[in-house]
């Protein structure tokens, strides 16, 4: 009876390991590499109501809590020099060389005049108005991330850039590739390490499944350094979160770039 039990539970094993085995085999899927590449933040946010109020509130504390200004001191010194110039009682030979040129509030007033006459650049570009997705002049206080056309099967999708990894290469290799093949030479980036930060998988359509059921994408990150695309062909976009989530038709594949980025 007990070696009947242990021949069945065998049997049942070795069913198991041939199940998985041969799903193993069905279940091939290709290597491929993805790039995010950020254009980081040019200029800060606008503050909201609520930054607002408490940059107010720290700035009359730091005013309340404050000493006197080398400046301050120094009007405070001229005013007291000027009264006495004025009631005659300035030793000229003792105190000539202290009178200069220029008082504190002559430097005050400069300062003033040179404030009137500058003017900030503006928050909003040309690009901007223009909605020029294709330009980084735009959206300067917010990060814009790259993506492009992929024909994937007969759909043309929106995503990050990608390709397929090449035996011989590692990861990182195929994600600069990736970089020069689609984007050019001229566009600049810095990678951050060797090691892949986010992944996603995905299954090819029933039509499209030869040798492999699907693509894992390993993605690494890049950082705009330089330069612009080159390749006037490519369909491609510099864009926000909010952008990115309309552009991007996969709610998984979105769904996975936010645990990395954005």
């Amino acid at each position: 009876m007990l070696r009947k039990i242990i021949q069945n539970s065998l049997i049942i094993q070795s069913r198991r390991l041939a199940t998985v085995a041969n799903s193993g085999t069905k279940q091939k899927y290709d290597i491929y590499a993805g790039v995010l590449i950020e254009r980081l933040p040019i200029v800060s946010k606008k503050l909201n109501d609520i930054e607002n109020e408490v940059l107010q509130m720290f700035q009359t504390i730091e005013f309340e809590n404050s000493l006197k200004s080398d400046h301050e001191i120094r009007k405070e010194k001229d005013k007291r020099k000027q009264k006495l110039l004025k009631a005659g009682k300035v030793d000229n030979e003792g105190e000539q060389d202290s009178i200069i040129l220029q008082t504190a509030q002559d430097f005050e007033d400069a300062g003033h005049d040179e404030l009137a006459k500058f003017e900030c650049a503006p928050r909003e570009t040309e690009d901007d108005k223009k909605n020029n997705t294709k330009s980084l002049n735009r959206k300067l206080d917010d990060t814009l991330m790259f993506v492009c056309n992929h024909q994937l099967g007969k759909e043309n999708v929106t995503l990050l850039p990608q390709d397929k990894w090449i035996e011989g290469e590692t990861l990182r290799q195929t994600a600069e590739r990736i970089v020069r093949e689609k984007c050019g030479t001229d566009l600049k980036v810095h990678f951050y390490g060797n090691a892949p930060i986010g992944f996603y998988k995905y299954k090819y359509p029933a039509s499209e499944r030869k040798e492999s059921v699907g693509a894992k994408v390993f993605f690494f990150r890049a950082i705009y350094n330089s330069g612009d695309v080159t390749d006037q062909k490519l369909k491609y976009e510099w864009v926000n979160d909010d952008e990115l989530k309309t552009k991007i038709k996969s709610d998984s594949y979105y769904e996975s770039l936010k645990s990395f980025c954005c």
